[in-house]
């Protein structure tokens, strides 16, 4: 998580925009608290502005929470990181990118992920934050699939929908966690699994 200080501590920064002024807010709040408490009123005061003016950048709790998780994404380079992804030549290549995109990309937000699953239970706008965040890495999981389905190397085994389906449940966060804290996987590790299961899933033979 060390990481994400360095990024979110923009407002230490001679004269940050407003808009990342409040979302980097917004974070330390979501990291430091759990997200705990995390009012409207005390991402203003951290940022450095009125309750007013907040709203005038973000008018639900929801929509800055979302935004937050994309702020960190564009900040730790997302885009950059699923390019090898999105330009592979084969579906297999697109699937094995994808993993190991995603998998290195997991320690990197889990604090914050941490936060908004725990909040999510009794917290309907965490809820709405990560439900979009994980829409967002369950196309990516379908774009995946769709390429083996291009290339005609989808296992018989699965519908598109079944395989990209299975493949967003085995990248959870929730998994990670098992897999790192429980059985003491390396993020290599977890990987390279991920991968060697994925590919004798979802790969037709031959």
């Amino acid at each position: 998580m060390s990481s994400n200080w360095a990024l979110i501590d923009t407002m230490s920064s001679p004269s940050p925009d407003t808009s990342s002024r409040i979302l980097a807010a917004a974070l330390k709040l979501l990291l430091t608290k759990d997200g705990k408490g995390v009012r409207m009123s005390d991402v203003a005061r951290l940022a450095g502005i009125s309750r007013q003016a907040l709203y005038l950048h973000f008018d639900s709790r929801a929509k800055l929470l979302i935004a937050a998780t994309l702020y960190l994404d564009d900040q730790l380079g997302v885009d950059a990181r699923l390019l090898p992804s999105r330009t592979a030549k084969t579906g297999i290549d697109r699937l094995n990118a994808f993993i190991d995109a995603w998998s290195a990309y997991i320690p990197e937000i889990y604090g914050l992920a941490k936060a908004l699953i725990s909040l999510a239970e009794t917290d309907p706008d965490a809820a709405a934050a990560w439900a979009t965040r994980m829409q967002d890495m369950r196309e990516g999981c379908e774009a995946a699939i769709d390429a083996l389905v291009r290339d005609n190397t989808l296992s018989t085994s699965f519908s598109a929908k079944d395989a990209a389906d299975l493949l967003w449940i085995m990248l959870s966060v929730r998994n990670w966690e098992i897999a790192r804290q429980d059985c003491g996987w390396s993020p290599e590790k977890h990987g390279d699994m991920l991968k060697t299961a994925a590919n004798h899933l979802f790969v037709k033979p031959g």
